[in-house]
């Protein structure tokens, strides 16, 4: 196998090594040695020049990715893990009548214990807090 395949095969193993421990740099290095198998496709280089070129290339791409990076970066959601924060501000239906302030209502598949003003089952209501497993709503106007 010529050395273009060898670098090209190295490039499709960084990749890979990419995808399963996601970290945003191998991409970069598997860039490079993508250049690097392509260049050696049209030019005869000893092993030190693909080295060089392997380096040169992992550093042209490792800053260019830091400069994207940087310029357009990537928005993360605060809430993403956090169950409890994405069910605030969600409008649910009243599954056991709120009566005296306690009740139940089913939110996603669901049912949660629930306080807040009293409502009938089937009523909308809309969570605005969760505390010790409890949501507390209040009527959707």
């Amino acid at each position: 196998m010529s050395d273009a395949g060898w670098w090209l095969i190295a490039a499709l193993a960084l990749g890979i090594a990419e995808l399963a421990v996601p970290g945003v740099f191998l991409v970069f290095l598997a860039i490079a040695a993508t250049i690097t198998g392509v260049a050696l496709l049209a030019l005869d280089l000893p092993l030190a020049a693909q080295l060089a070129s392997f380096g040169v290339w992992s550093v042209v791409t490792v800053v260019i990715g830091r400069r994207w990076y940087s310029d357009y970066p990537v928005a993360a959601d605060a809430r993403l893990n956090d169950r409890v924060s994405q069910m605030i501000g969600q409008i649910v239906e009243v599954e056991t009548a709120v009566d005296g302030g306690m009740g139940r209502v089913r939110v996603g598949d669901g049912s949660w214990p629930a306080h807040g003003a009293d409502a009938a089952p089937g009523e909308q209501v809309r969570i605005v807090a969760v505390e010790g497993g409890v949501v507390t709503v209040e009527p959707v106007r």
